[in-house]
């Protein structure tokens, strides 16, 4: 444990939905939920406004939709995500070359390696500046918790959302943890707690009491001795500045159930090639490709196969998946499919596939063939520019007349825009013609700096609540325009 709170936890608040309602002036200081909105959907992350009526990340969409049914729900944009957590990124490494990255929105910081002092002041300061400085560089609010461990920095965000900074200070550990549930603990999933639970242990005070020896009894000497440290507030893992990633996976949820063997090998091979772009564009190659397959009835299968080296040809990952999955009974109906690569590396083996050739040439003739058969059924404006399959809600649009917007819905060959930008006024609704050739997908804009005719706005695009001058801050800090 270290003397101070050296080390820092940042957690931005409601990630996704913020940035939505940073984006979409008319949504600010309403019910957001961004996640799958297919009947199968599933939440991601939900505002503080939906919060209010019990909608929660990772619950179902249609629950979510039954809870809070005003709420806008939208698809998620990464894309948005990335370029907004690239800049919160760049601002940590400013701070410090130990920045441990936990997602897109969360990471921890070592301070002291940063050569700020070790004093509460200091961090206390720094972390200050810090939230200012992504107001200013985003448009939102992050949590922030200081703390002599990582174990602790992150308790302390939580308790600071929203739009927050607690400090713990070293000697006060154990006198904080104490009452909290022991689910607070790292490692404390529904199986252990239910473990602890018919034990008669519930909280992180009981944890410490039961004593090392007999949490080794109830969970094995690993798990016990670790938790048991962690229930005295003791918490020596470092800020590990490169995680090195295990696998690379995607997977998709249909809203119906597949039946047909031609679709859902096509959608294993659509998922293999997205898998590859992935590996691809995080500079990997990887040696065993392993399939997921979610039946009807939620039982769940996975199939690996090893190759003999490292590769990212998109070829042999695709003939691997199909392989597997053919191991695979699909009679039943196909809920989830998904395609992983793991065994990662940095180079791959350029010959290893030689014995694959036959089936490939055939596959690319047969695939060859389709396409062209496809290409022949096309009208000429069609093959020209590829249109969305759906216009999902939330997509980003820009019609030839009145500019960029946001999809809020569509159905019956029809799809309902809203015309804003972030530094605009909420904007008027307008419905198309799902093939109108005058609208077409759009690229998300800056949530600052943007503005008219190339304006900047130096004002952040969501103003967080109770927003008043920080230390050293002049100028008026604006009116409250949402609301938690």
């Amino acid at each position: 444990m270290r003397p101070a709170p050296t080390i820092l936890h940042l957690d931005m608040d409601a990630f996704f939905a913020a940035a939505e309602q940073a984006a979409k002036p008319s949504l600010r200081g309403k019910p957001v939920v961004v996640g799958g909105v297919g009947v199968r959907g599933v939440v991601s992350t939900a505002s503080y406004e939906a919060r209010v009526f019990g909608v929660r990340s990772a619950m179902p969409t249609a629950q979510a939709r039954r809870l809070c049914p005003n709420a806008a729900y939208l698809s998620p944009r990464f894309t948005l995500y990335r370029q907004v957590s690239d800049a919160v990124m760049e601002l940590l490494h400013a701070l410090s070359p130990l920045v441990e990255p936990l997602s897109l929105d969360e990471a921890f910081v070592d301070l002291e390696a940063g050569g700020v002092p070790a004093e509460t002041a200091a961090v206390r300061a720094v972390g200050e500046k810090l939230r200012r400085d992504i107001r200013s560089a985003t448009g939102l609010t992050g949590s922030v918790g200081l703390a002599g461990a990582k174990l602790l920095a992150k308790i302390a965000s939580e308790a600071a959302k929203p739009d927050g900074l607690v400090v713990i200070e070293p000697g006060t550990e154990r006198e904080l943890l104490g009452p909290m549930t022991v689910r607070t603990l790292p490692g404390v999933g529904p199986a252990t707690a239910e473990t602890l639970r018919r034990a008669g242990i519930h909280t992180v005070a009981e944890t410490a009491e039961a004593g090392e020896a007999e949490l080794v009894r109830l969970l094995g000497r690993a798990h016990g001795a670790g938790l048991y440290a962690m229930a005295l507030g003791r918490d020596d893992r470092p800020v590990v500045a490169e995680r090195d990633a295990k696998s690379i996976s995607v997977e998709d949820t249909f809203e119906v159930d597949l039946t047909d063997r031609t679709r859902v090998r096509s959608e294993m091979l659509r998922l293999a090639d997205r898998c590859v772009q992935r590996l691809r564009a995080a500079g990997r190659s990887g040696r065993t490709v392993v399939i997921k397959v979610r039946n009807y009835d939620f039982s769940t299968l996975t199939r690996s196969e090893t190759l003999r080296g490292p590769t990212d040809d998109p070829a042999v990952i695709r003939e691997a998946a199909v392989r597997l999955l053919e191991t695979v009974d699909t009679t039943g109906g196909v809920r989830l499919l998904g395609v992983g690569i793991s065994g990662l590396a940095d180079f791959t083996q350029e010959d290893l596939f030689a014995q694959l050739a036959t089936e490939r040439e055939a596959a690319e003739a047969a695939t060859a063939a389709a396409v062209e058969q496809t290409a022949g059924e096309r009208e000429p404006h069609e093959a020209e520019e590829e249109r969305p399959r759906r216009w999902y809600p939330g997509l980003d649009v820009v019609h030839d007349e009145f500019g960029a917007g946001w999809v809020q819905g569509s159905g019956v060959g029809r799809v309902t825009v809203r015309f804003e930008t972030p530094w605009s006024a909420p904007g008027r609704v307008r419905t198309f013609a799902v093939e109108d050739p005058a609208l077409r997908p759009g690229e998300p804009l800056p949530l600052v700096g943007g503005g008219p005719a190339g304006g900047q706005s130096s004002e952040p695009a969501i103003l967080p609540k109770f927003l008043s001058p920080e230390p050293g801050d002049t100028g008026s800090v604006g009116e409250e325009i949402s609301s938690r």
